[in-house]
């Protein structure tokens, strides 16, 4: 909300009220409570007819500390609540001194003034991040609406840029934006959002959860342009400072604190491909996308029925309509035997005509209206009724269909929808219809990823969700929604990945193509390299199918080289998808968030990097133009020896098979030896390749097991012109490419082959270590 009116006047028929004056510090616990007043209260007379406000600080894990401002304590609190993971015995150190207050936790500290005017604090190593002064936090009453509101304004420092919020398609540097955490259904071409997370992070290295599932209110960088305001209406706010010092620390507290990403079955890192979305579709038009990519020699992973495979105006019933699918679980079995994994469409939704509503109507599971209605109308679905989530037999009634469609053969579910939410409503627990409004898509997402943790296992748990709020990233995988058919939507899209990312998320996709229209042929192959260096791959669309064929030869050339290099990938993608899981870092990063010392990445959003080794720039342009930004250090183009030197932006022109993806230097990459599909033994006979190692540098690779752990290492290590190389673990028939080396003169304990690429070597058999000579 807006407060002030310029920076001398507020916005009129507001009130405030701000803790100026610290009356008295208690230490309860491991907590600090500071009790402030809006005026002098030191003389008695002045101690009445006065606000005074209740400062809790207190630390839920170490490098995080919570703050909470309370008017009136007296409010119910009847949730939901965000699942947050306390750590209850972490060191945590009180000072209450004549001067000031202090609480610290890790190298993070918070510092209250006990001095004649308010100031607090935050703290890395005695060295202030941020905090606010006089009168930027408070209490808000709008005499207009009779409304109350709590405020707290951080301050920026100098070139401070903030990220995050969640999903966002506006510019991704948040300075400048207004963004009210409330989720929407309004595509990738607005200021809406589907995924709201009121968390945000800096270029200085620490982040902010408000700790609020209703609508909070955030000015970046806006009303107040050195500040980031907060505010949520009611009678307390709720916020944590969580310290990194880098971005990269602060997201492995933020998700330790809020829930890791689970890690996905490989098989859903191939290539997804759907019925789209209003086509007309059967058994023989699936087999025919099918039939079509084997004949065209294009792998494919997953095949997706869209809201389709139901009949028209009874989403949802979870039966395939007989008349385009009169053999379900036999057409599952068949699919299936051709090496397919098979998602389907579902929504939170019931619409009248389903035979399930008035069966939810009933029992009473449907979400109601005060007077006891079921809560109705007719977007979407003619009489849509919503599922209670928090009514524990409407939970199980809704699970038991998915179960029955597991067990016919589904493997995992595409959760669209979840953001339209209503508020005037009665939840069966009671709970505050305002914070359930985004609270509902954690609900659902994690229903039905217990059904596949139930039926299918943990470890081949996979969803396709749409909407979310603070926890759901440990649910994966997310999509960005409905996006345009055209290069503008296309980075869109993009920028809404980074921000995503940037809130705690570890896997993200996209509609490869375009949702909505149909892209012409070179928006559909520039899209593809992008879809295919994402962390997750669907082709889906909505009027029109999205088979490469129907656009242009070439576009399967596209899809057969992008698809075929993203295996090939599959042992470096998924050791960086488990360290998503294990820490926090998405695959897919924002430049920033590898690169925070450098000040040229804080603004870009046309590029990313793929984990920490991959450098991918989309071309955005018809003729195949492409400009970005190379950090310090060497950088070799993935399929050429094309080095080029950091520190400085390029433009490059690239055909249809080509992008720029580049590799750092000091990397070691795993390539496996399997280009048809993401799913196999990638330590057998793997090419390991070496990127421009430094004298005195170690070269370190990983390649993991099906369950993310690490299977076998290989370190390469340089001294001068001496390589040594040292392998543990198992792995057959693996080499080792020397990239940009055109000699080697020796090697001990290996054989020594060339290539168009590099010096190719292959350890002798039985041999852990052996030697280079350069």
């Amino acid at each position: 909300m807006k407060i002030s009116d310029g920076n001398w006047l507020i916005q009129p028929g507001l009130t405030l009220t701000h803790p100026l004056q610290v009356f008295d510090v208690e230490v309860q616990g491991r907590e600090l409570v500071v009790y402030a007043a809006p005026r002098d209260v030191r003389e008695r007379t002045w101690q009445l007819d006065t606000p005074l406000f209740t400062l809790r600080f207190f630390s839920p894990q170490e490098g995080i500390i919570g703050v909470r401002i309370t008017h009136f304590e007296g409010v119910a609190d009847s949730g939901p609540h965000f699942p947050l993971n306390a750590e209850a015995n972490h060191p945590v150190r009180l000072d209450n001194g004549d001067d000031y207050a202090e609480i610290s936790s890790g190298s993070l500290s918070v510092r209250i003034s006990k001095g004649e005017y308010w100031a607090l604090d935050f703290l890395r190593d005695g060295v202030r991040i941020t905090g606010s002064q006089v009168k930027n936090n408070g209490y808000v009453q709008d005499g207009t609406t009779g409304r109350n509101y709590l405020f707290e304004r951080l301050d920026l420092g100098v070139g401070e840029t903030v990220y995050g919020l969640g999903e966002r398609f506006t510019a991704l540097v948040r300075n400048g934006q207004t963004v009210e955490t409330w989720n929407r259904d309004g595509g990738t071409s607005t200021e809406q959002a589907y995924k709201n997370i009121p968390f945000y992070l800096t270029n200085r290295g620490y982040g902010v959860l408000v700790n609020h599932p209703e609508c909070v209110s955030f000015e970046i960088g806006s009303e107040k342009v050195s500040k980031v305001q907060f505010s949520v209406e009611g009678e307390h706010l709720e916020y944590f400072v969580i310290d990194g010092p880098t971005p990269k620390a602060v997201l492995d507290r933020y998700t330790r604190f809020t829930g890791r990403p689970a890690l996905p079955p490989a098989w859903s890192f191939g290539l997804w491909l759907t019925t789209s979305f209003t086509t007309n579709y059967d058994e023989e038009t699936v087999n025919s996308f099918i039939d079509g990519m084997a004949a065209r020699n294009l792998p494919l992973h997953v095949f997706h029925f869209d809201c389709f495979w139901m009949k028209a105006f009874q989403w949802c019933d979870f039966e395939w309509d007989p008349a385009t699918f009169p053999d379900p679980e036999g057409m599952l079995k068949r699919l299936k035997a051709r090496g397919l994994k098979i998602c389907v469409w579902i929504n939170p939704y019931i619409g009248q005509k389903s035979p399930l509503f008035r069966e939810g109507m009933e029992k009473g599971y449907l979400l109601k209206r005060p007077n006891g209605a079921v809560w109705q109308w007719d977007k979407w679905q003619p009489g849509l009724a919503i599922v209670d989530f928090t009514n524990p037999e409407a939970s199980a009634w809704y699970a038991g269909h998915l179960k029955r469609l597991v067990a016919m053969g589904v493997d995992c579910f595409k959760t669209d929808f979840g953001e339209r939410i209503p508020t005037d409503v009665v939840w069966h627990d009671g709970a505050d219809p305002q914070k359930m409004h985004n609270h509902y898509a954690y609900l659902y997402n994690e229903l039905v990823w217990n059904v596949l943790k139930e039926t299918v296992g943990e470890e081949e748990a996979v969803l396709f969700a749409r909407s979310a709020s603070v926890g759901a990233q440990q649910f994966p995988v997310h999509w960005g929604g409905d996006c345009y058919a055209n290069y503008e939507s296309m980075a869109e899209s993009l920028r809404g990945g980074l921000s995503i990312g940037l809130s705690g998320f570890g896997f993200w996709s996209h509609d490869i193509g375009g949702f909505e229209n149909t892209a012409p042929a070179h928006v559909y192959k520039r899209w593809c390299a992008f879809g295919l260096l994402s962390s997750h791959s669907r082709l889906h669309g909505s009027k029109s199918y999205r088979v490469p064929w129907a656009y242009d030869d070439e576009a399967c050339d596209v899809v057969r080289h992008f698809t075929e290099l993203k295996c090939r990938l599959m042992p470096y993608l998924y050791r960086q998808s488990a360290l998503a899981r294990e820490c926090g870092t998405p695959v897919m990063r924002a430049m920033m968030l590898e690169f925070p010392d450098d000040p040229a990445c804080d603004y870009l959003d046309r590029q990313y990097m793929l984990g920490d080794a991959l450098l991918v720039a989309p071309v955005f342009s018809e003729q195949g133009e492409v400009s970005f930004w190379l950090p310090e250090g060497r950088w070799t183009h993935l399929w050429h020896n094309d080095v080029l030197t950091g520190s400085r932006w390029y433009k490059q022109q690239h055909d249809f098979l080509s992008l720029p993806v580049y590799v750092r230097d000091n990397t070691l990459l795993a390539l496996g030896a399997n280009d048809q599909q993401p799913d196999y033994a990638w330590h057998e006979g793997t090419a390991f390749q070496l990127f421009n190692l430094d004298d005195g540098r170690e070269a370190l690779c990983e390649v993991p097991a099906a369950d993310g752990s690490v299977l076998f290492t290989l370190r390469v290590n340089r001294t001068g012109n001496q390589l040594t190389v040292h392998s543990e673990g198992t792995a057959t028939d693996w080499t080792l490419c020397l990239r940009n080396i055109p000699q080697v003169t020796g090697v001990d304990g290996a054989t020594l082959a060339g290539s168009e690429r590099g010096m190719v070597i292959a350890p002798t058999q039985g041999v852990s270590s052996f030697s280079i000579t350069l």
